[in-house]
């Protein structure tokens, strides 16, 4: 095969099902496709797709070279991101993802520091509560809380801004009210408010400070994605909630808010940064971690009774974080990434 460019055009015919398509994607006119598809039909002396004004079928070793062209396709992406990141000056696109509030603030920020400074990059930012899946989405870099990683998510880099416990919290007046729960199983008799957007049952995971992990079901009374409506729900008597220690705690030194089973608390979560480790050498990533790693640190290690309203909102952005104790927060030190 002389040209392999051909190795590109069909891998680009068959990934979009079609020339039409593929015509589309790449800029590539679907005379030129089909044409090129021809030729290297010919080259080889077999039938890779079979067309017609009403088929479109690949051919079972158009399929197995598809793979082939599919891996190949892949490596010469990679070989141009090598090659990007050898450059100083950061260009391209860039994708980040972050919760709103005052991460969204900071994060903003930097974005438009980089875009003034580098006239070829463009920047695309998604404040979203969503925790996006980083490699099918084909997100550069998120912000996020919770899990450090889920199943699936093995090929990221993590950088932790500061790590977090939770545990649950009610009104004096509630719990003076209806008695303070003896185990954790009774939490489906309590009034409860719950993180998931949709009505019914949800399950709290919980971890006793003896190592005791208990999956418990609750029946909210309420249920809101953003926390900060729940701590507000819990001063006003309307339910036990379950919350971050950096949104409940202050609350609690204040009075207005008591622990209820101090000795169950949810299991460990973190507010960082993740990244795809293939993107972490690009110029552009690593430039905007280097550039918000330090402010998200400086911005949340404010002890708990000094956070504003507008610094809990963080957390808003994360139903999943997970559930309090008195252990402090714990700022990760900065350790800018390695120049490639």
């Amino acid at each position: 095969m002389h040209d392999l460019n051909d190795l590109y055009y069909f891998e680009a015919v068959v990934r979009n099902g079609g020339f039409s398509a593929a015509a589309r994607d790449i800029g590539v006119s679907k005379s030129i496709l089909s044409r090129r598809v021809r030729e290297m039909e010919d080259e080889l002396g077999i039938r890779l797709i079979d067309r017609s004004n009403r088929l479109f079928k690949v051919t079972e070793i158009g399929q197995q070279i598809y793979e082939r062209c599919r891996a190949a396709v892949g490596e010469m992406a990679r070989a141009q991101e090598i090659a990007a990141a050898m450059t100083e000056e950061p260009r391209g696109d860039l994708t980040v993802t972050c919760p709103p509030g005052r991460c969204a603030d900071i994060v903003s920020t930097v974005v438009l520091e980089m875009m003034e400074r580098y006239e070829r990059l463009r920047i695309h930012l998604i404040v979203s509560a969503q925790r996006f899946n980083i490699i099918e989405d084909n997100i550069d870099v998120a912000i996020r809380g919770g899990p450090l990683q889920r199943p699936g998510e093995l090929d990221l880099v993590v950088k932790r801004v500061l790590d977090m416990s939770s545990g649950l919290v009610a009104s004096p007046e509630l719990i003076g009210r209806l008695g303070e729960p003896k185990d954790p199983v009774e939490l489906i008799s309590y009034p409860t408010i719950g993180r998931r957007a949709s009505a019914g049952t949800e399950t709290w995971e919980l971890r006793r400070d003896d190592g005791e992990q208990r999956a418990v079901r609750v029946a909210p009374r309420m249920s809101s994605t953003d926390l900060v409506v729940h701590l507000k729900a819990a001063e006003h008597s309307g339910g036990i909630a379950f919350l971050p220690d950096f949104i409940a705690c202050h609350r609690v030194r204040a009075g207005t808010l008591v622990r209820v089973l101090p000795e169950w608390k949810g299991l460990d979560g973190s507010l960082h940064i993740a990244f795809p480790s293939r993107r972490g050498m690009l110029p552009a990533v690593r430039e905007f971690i280097d550039a918000i790693h330090p402010r998200l640190v400086a911005a949340f290690r404010e002890p708990y009774g000094n956070l504003a309203e507008s610094e809990i909102e963080l957390a808003s952005s994360s139903a999943g974080f997970a559930p309090l104790s008195d252990a402090s927060l714990t700022p990760t030190p900065v350790v800018p990434l390695a120049k490639a």
